[in-house]
């Protein structure tokens, strides 16, 4: 009988043990799997994309509460690609100076917007391939239009934080006074106030708003480099890194950044901007 005992205290002992094994083992393979990767998204069904609620025709809320415009066109393509679903999609509204925070906090997954590509902001996430081309440009009243960043000295310039408007002025011409706002409609709201006396921004955003508010000319159309917009995801997420810009090269194919162009864009420039000087097709300029 005490030889059973043995046996049976063993036997108890090895299942434990064995138990203990399976469970340390799960617990390994889930702390594998790190968040926003390709495999938590798959797992979770679900894609998180930042995306702006004020900067329309790019990303912006609607009247009945829904998200619209260009990144939002592409965002969804890319969940349906992803996950067999365009549905299957979070957007997750941020403002310029908070895009690169949320991807390292974990807050999204990708950033789709309007995300211009500079050597600061590629120390701290990693950009896919490009979609769009973009420079900068200055919108002011039509009875005191700014042709030159000359006519700016000694007045308020308007921008947003977090933008490369604020970087780039800030670093060429520091003498110039800087009004800055999280959002673009606080930013624009403070040029219809005459808070500022021109307001800098992507030039794309700047051509679409004069042409929806009349009273406004962009008089300065490109200033700086021409910037890359694209999009991007936390630093070191390799595999989803690498599934977007495959996703890029195969949806162009089919000319569908254009397409998005065409639906969102386009009614709002007209024949005022050529697409082939801003849409990117397949990720290569």
């Amino acid at each position: 009988m005490k030889k059973l005992w043995t046996i049976l205290s063993l036997l108890v002992l090895a299942l434990g043990l064995i138990a203990c094994g399976a469970k340390k083992e799960e617990a390994t393979t889930a702390n594998t799997v790190k968040e926003g990767s390709l495999a938590d998204i798959k797992a979770k069904g679900k894609v998180r994309i930042g995306v702006f609620s004020d900067k329309a025709p790019f990303g912006y809320v609607d009247s009945e509460g829904k998200n619209q415009g260009f990144d939002v066109v592409i965002g969804k393509r890319l969940a349906k690609d992803l996950l067999g679903d365009e549905t299957k999609v979070e957007f997750v509204l941020v403002e310029a100076a908070n895009r690169v925070e949320y991807l390292e906090t974990n807050k999204v997954d990708i950033i789709l917007a309007n995300f211009t590509v500079t050597p600061e902001r590629k120390e701290k996430v990693d950009f896919a391939n490009p979609y769009m081309k973009v420079a900068l440009g200055v919108v002011s009243p039509d009875g005191a239009v700014i042709k030159s960043v000359d006519e700016l000295k000694g007045k308020k310039l308007i921008v947003n934080k977090g933008t490369t408007a604020e970087t780039y002025f800030t670093k060429n011409y520091p003498e110039i006074e800087l009004l800055s706002f999280d959002q673009n409609s606080e930013a624009f709201a403070a040029l219809k106030d005459g808070r500022g006396a021109a307001l800098a921004h992507d030039n794309l955003l700047v051509f679409a708003w004069a042409k929806e508010n009349k009273g406004f000319t962009a008089g300065i159309t490109s200033l700086g480099d021409l910037d890359t917009i694209a999009p991007a995801v936390k630093k070191g997420n390799a595999e989803l890194l690498e599934w977007i810009n495959n996703e890029l090269t195969e949806i162009g194919k089919e000319q569908f950044i254009q397409k998005a162009y065409d639906e969102t864009l386009k009614p709002i420039y007209g024949d005022s901007v050529n697409p082939a000087d801003v849409v990117v097709e397949g990720g290569k300029i």
